[in-house]
């Protein structure tokens, strides 16, 4: 399935859906930051998908990670919430999300970096070369707020 996003942008088509999706921040102990190349887009993210039904949000980003990267992790607080109505997210089986994650921050507790269906690459990327990859801005937002890790999260 290919998706389309479109932030602030007159000509998106009107949501039919809002489903808790969640990411995952996580930095190994060189502070390189898990990443991510999306099969659907193309683009790089950080790990992450739909809560299902019967699982709980921070279990969901766990399952997420290591479902998409074979790294296991553990969740220790919150990046933020990212809920801008501005940001649509297009299917090509129709369905059209307004955007509504939350972004965990984890550590690793084991696994090895492997691709899954979802994810056609998986590293651990410097905040130096973060730059040179294609990432989405609204996900570029979520990396930055990782990356600095304020004591409060971002509510937005």
């Amino acid at each position: 399935m290919t998706k389309t996003d479109y932030v602030d942008d007159p000509r998106a088509p009107k949501p039919n859906s809002l489903v808790v999706g969640v990411t995952t921040f996580v930095q190994d102990d060189r502070g390189r930051v898990l990443l991510i190349e999306r099969e659907d887009n193309g683009q790089w993210a950080l790990p992450g998908g739909g809560q299902e039904a019967g699982e709980s949000t921070p279990a969901a980003a766990v399952r997420e990670t290591v479902e998409e990267t074979g790294i296991e992790v553990e969740v220790t607080g919150l990046v933020g919430i990212y809920s801008h109505p501005g940001h649509v997210i297009a299917y090509d089986d129709g369905e059209v999300r307004q955007e509504f994650s939350i972004c965990f921050r984890a550590r690793r507790v084991g696994g090895e970096l492997r691709t899954s269906p979802e994810s056609t690459q998986v590293r651990w990327v410097g905040p130096a070369a973060l730059d040179g990859l294609d990432i989405h801005p609204r996900m570029r937002v979520r990396i930055d707020h990782g990356l600095r890790g304020d004591p409060q999260p971002y509510l937005g």
